[in-house]
């Protein structure tokens, strides 16, 4: 059930591309809370305006970021959107569903492409759980570049739906996409309010290589995953998928490993189980597993996997890792291990991001290990290419 919430903007706030922040006093509370619109889908919000709000995941404390979500104005009309098109629903049948124009319509000018479009000609892919990994991964692949001499890769997103379903929703997107960083961002699914419309994660990679002429596809969820702490039941599950689908059109999969070393539960703490789940047991096409060979002489510790800071630290987290990953690789596993070299060079280059870097509340101090293992990801896909 939904829990409704009416007021009035008092203010706007901060926007972004896609998305407006905006203060709103509540209808019979003596309160103010920050709310969310995207005005793509309900028009312009402006001070004095009259909102309906679904405040459902802010009132339960839930990870939206704090806000209530805009559904509606009330005290006007949006106009209808200017004939266009495109036929594809997104949010199919929930009450904001969306029509959008999708990279391969039939009324697409990619259309004639994407038709009989079925191989990716060995593009690297790198597959990861969480949207926070994007940008360590675009930030491994321009230093591995760097380090080569090559220009920077031209990058796509390929955001699948387990997450946030609005692209607009991400500020890490707007600012890599401002940066140059990504080129652009394939929605695909129900996921939308992306540069280009896809409706499977295939059909966005085959965008990523023939639209958007990508050297490197990044796979992730939106912002906001979901878990339950069981073993099935978290949406980075599609990452094994999401690898199944590089492979089988002829593109090179990359595993970006989930590693904390400041996550408190032991479930997530190394590699997490998520990763071991999606890519041990999900992923049936093999793929290269990039394992973070951290360099002990790393500034600071990774955290809660001590209980003080000590020169061991990066080496015990180093082991670790190796250990659980080993269940991934040849000859337990299906997939080719490669270890990466994770050291000071490349946490200065995630230290040169033009978003800010966070997982799961924790910044890059907090839990550098997490970066690294995305960005060597990054590294190994550009050094293969």
């Amino acid at each position: 059930m939904i829990a409704w919430r009416a007021g009035v903007v008092t203010q706007c706030r901060a926007r972004w591309d896609g998305a407006c922040e905006s203060t709103v006093v509540l209808d019979g509370e003596d309160r103010t809370v920050r709310a969310l619109s995207y005005p793509h889908l309900v028009g312009e919000v402006v001070p004095g305006a009259h909102v309906l709000l679904n405040a459902t995941a802010l009132l339960r404390g839930l990870g939206t970021g704090g806000y209530a979500l805009v559904v509606a104005r009330t005290d006007t009309l949006v106009p209808d959107p200017l004939p266009g098109p495109g036929h594809l629903v997104k949010a199919r049948y929930t009450p904001l569903q969306a029509m959008v124009l999708g990279v391969d319509d039939q009324e697409s000018p990619h259309h004639d492409v994407l038709r009989d479009a079925d191989d990716l000609a060995g593009l690297p892919v790198v597959v990861a759980d969480l949207h926070s990994a994007l940008p360590a991964v675009v930030a491994g692949a321009r230093a591995a570049a760097a380090r080569l001499g090559r220009p920077a890769p031209r990058v796509a997103y390929v955001m699948t739906d387990g997450g946030a379903l609005p692209a607009w929703f991400s500020r890490a997107v707007d600012g890599l996409r401002a940066a140059g960083w990504v080129e652009a961002c394939v929605t695909t699914g129900q996921a939308f309010g992306g540069d280009l419309e896809a409706v499977t994660v295939h059909t966005g990679l085959l965008a990523a290589h023939h639209v958007v002429g990508a050297d490197l596809a990044v796979v992730a969820q939106g912002p906001g995953n979901l878990g339950t702490g069981t073993r099935w039941g978290f949406s980075g599950v599609a990452a094994g998928d999401a690898l199944n689908a590089a492979a089988v059109l002829g593109g090179r999969p990359v595993a970006s490993l989930r590693v904390s070393g400041a996550d408190a539960r032991e479930r997530h703490l190394g590699v997490s189980h998520h990763s071991l789940t999606a890519y041990g047991r999900v992923a049936l096409a093999p793929a290269d597993v990039v394992v973070p060979d951290f360099d002990p002489g790393l500034p600071g510790t990774p955290a809660d996997l001590t209980d003080a800071p000590d020169a061991g630290a990066w080496s015990a987290l180093a082991d670790r890792v190796a250990d659980q990953a080993d269940a991934l690789t040849a000859p337990r596993g299906r997939h080719t291990g490669v270890r990466v070299a994770a050291d000071g060079g490349l946490l200065d280059a995630l230290r040169g991001a033009p978003v800010r870097l966070s997982t799961m509340g924790r910044g890059l101090d907090a839990d550098p290990a997490a970066f690294l293992a995305a960005a060597v990801a990054g590294v190994h896909a550009v050094t293969v290419a």
